[in-house]
């Protein structure tokens, strides 16, 4: 703890999720007074440290937000920093992007402004889909002083919430555009390295396909190394591993972290996984429940380069991922092995 960072209170909101749970310990680790920013129905699993400060929003209600803002800490009182992670990834209803990762965003900042509750920093988590698809003849590196093209409803909404932010004079905002993000609990790449554990490990098209990562607890870092830098305001950033992967290296490292197991490659055409996609997003609709598999993934897994150029975050505020893919996925399967250990112990106690 340093002396500056246990005067400082940060604000994370979007906390009860992946990354939230993991942005919150590092807040703590830091020395930072933390709140923690959840629905009235989020799960806490994963913020359970007793030095946490709940602040409980009801996103779709502006005014009920100021209140609880403006009732937070004493008057003249606020956060130094907020981050703002909340978002959603995939939605039974395609309009759900806008709603949760545009409208909410607005909302928010708008309360922010009304309870007098501006922080120092606002760094705002986007995406690297904000972007769109990137040089898939010549497999340059995405770039931050890219012109956005994004292809998914998805990408689409964090564009629009990233050009919201730019055109509020008074909103001191950071942007953290990631690439796909990994690390103990995350659920879209455990289902892969639940399938290669099975022995399978599902491709999608034939042509070269360029992968990025970043650890989650490099992605982490960042956040508190970029929010506290006057370097960063009113910038965006690329955060990702220096370096990409092909899925059979990914599949090699998986493998060789589960014991060195064997495993059956399966390149899947590009018209089968769409088709795959429409019926699961079909089958989800059906159900109430957002499918992981659906015509907007379709689009993300179909992109064959994301490579990402993150000289900028270097330059900055001395951007440096200590987990290569090989050390974040030792730590991944451990986890998951250990879990995976714990659920066996729990069925034969039933």
């Amino acid at each position: 703890m340093t002396e500056n960072n246990a005067k400082k209170r940060v604000l994370v909101v979007g906390a009860g999720g992946f990354i939230g749970g993991f942005i919150a310990a590092e807040a703590l680790k830091r020395g930072f007074e933390t709140w923690v920013a959840v629905r009235e129905s989020t799960s806490r699993k994963w913020l359970t440290d007793q030095k946490l400060h709940f602040l409980v929003l009801d996103y779709d209600d502006e005014a009920a937000m100021e209140r609880e803002l403006a009732d937070a800490m004493p008057e003249g009182e606020r956060w130094d920093y907020i981050v703002y992670n909340l978002g959603a990834t995939k939605c039974v209803n395609f309009a759900d992007f806008n709603r949760i990762n545009y409208l909410y965003l607005r909302s928010f900042t708008e309360a922010l402004r009304k309870s007098g509750k501006m922080p120092e920093r606002l760094l705002f988590m986007s995406s690297l889909s904000a972007l769109g698809p990137g040089d898939e003849t010549t497999y340059e590196p995405m770039t931050s002083r890219m012109i956005p093209n994004p292809n998914t409803r998805y990408g689409v909404s964090k564009i629009k919430a990233e050009t919201f932010l730019e055109t509020c004079p008074d909103v001191p905002w950071t942007i953290f555009r990631p690439t796909g993000v990994y690390g103990p609990h995350e659920k879209d790449y455990l289902m892969m390295i639940q399938s290669i554990d099975n022995h399978w490990d599902f491709g999608v098209g034939f042509r070269r396909q360029m992968l990025t990562f970043i650890y989650v607890e490099d992605l982490v870092n960042a956040i508190f190394d970029a929010i506290v830098s006057p370097n960063t305001l009113k910038k965006k950033y690329i955060i990702s591993e220096d370096r990409a992967y092909t899925q059979k290296e990914f599949r090699r490292i998986v493998a060789r972290e589960l014991g060195g197991k064997w495993v059956i490659p399966v390149r899947l055409p590009m018209w089968a996984v769409y088709a795959a996609s429409t019926v699961a997003e079909r089958i989800g609709t059906l159900k109430g429940k957002p499918s992981t598999l659906n015509r907007d993934k379709y689009k993300i897994m179909k992109q064959r380069n994301w490579n990402c150029d993150i000289s900028d975050a270097v330059r900055d505020f001395g951007f440096t991922p200590r987990f290569s893919l090989e050390r974040g996925i030792h730590e991944t399967v451990k986890a998951y092995l250990e879990n995976k250990k714990a659920d066996k112990e729990r069925q034969k106690t039933k």
